[in-house]
């Protein structure tokens, strides 16, 4: 019995069971551990998207795919007068408070 305490407690001081056991143990349960948070990003990432009736029904007007393109709304800025305009500073949150 003593001798199989004496053999524990010197295998107990051996640098391998300071440092490598430790060391195999949290490789091998980081990579356990690194799989299951990473699962979470595909688990939640299955969201549906939101139906065009929903959409209607707040109130947001969706266009065909093909009915907005870069030259369609070239068209529609190039008139606009981008040189002459007036920078207004919009009511920071406080503001709106004290007003209301």
């Amino acid at each position: 019995m003593v001798q199989l305490v004496n053999k524990v407690l010197k295998v107990s001081k051996s640098k391998f069971m300071k440092y490598g056991v430790p060391f195999l143990i949290a490789i091998i349960g980081g990579s356990f551990g690194l799989k299951e948070f990473t699962q979470i990003k595909y688990d939640y990432a299955k969201v549906k998207p939101i139906d065009t009736g929903e959409l209607k029904k707040l109130g947001v007007d969706m266009k065909k795919p093909g009915e907005v393109t870069l030259e369609t709304e070239y068209e529609k800025i190039k008139d606009m007068d981008i040189d002459n305009w007036e920078q207004v500073r919009g009511p920071r949150p406080w503001e709106e408070s004290v007003q209301n």
